[in-house]
Order: C-alpha cells, then structure tokens, then sequence
C-alpha cells in the first residue's frame, strides 16, 4: 500500500456543499470523491504532458 500523508484543506461552503451533493449521488464519502476527482486530473495532466514531449 502507498505511503498516505495527511493535508487539510480550506474550501468555500457552496464546493463542500457541491461535493457532498455529488459524493452522496454516488455512493461515496466526501473525501473519496476529492481522491478520485485529483487522482482523474492528476493522471490526465501527466498523460498530456507525456503525450507533447513524445511529440
């Protein structure tokens, strides 16, 4: 398992508000749709990146 490290982070209420609305219509908690939601952006951005130095 990866090495986890703790953060907090300060979010307007109308973002909690949004993300508890979507975690709820998907079935997850508050922090596992921050997880996936950075994990989605994260590996997107390192394929673009990889894709334009490839080119």
């Amino acid at each position: 398992m990866l090495t986890q490290k703790r953060v907090n982070v300060d979010f307007p209420t109308w973002m909690i508000e949004s993300l508890d609305k979507e975690a709820k219509r998907i079935g997850v908690t508050r922090q596992s749709i921050i997880k996936i939601w950075l994990a989605e952006r994260l590996e997107s951005q390192s394929f673009h990146l990889s894709q334009k130095h490839s080119s």
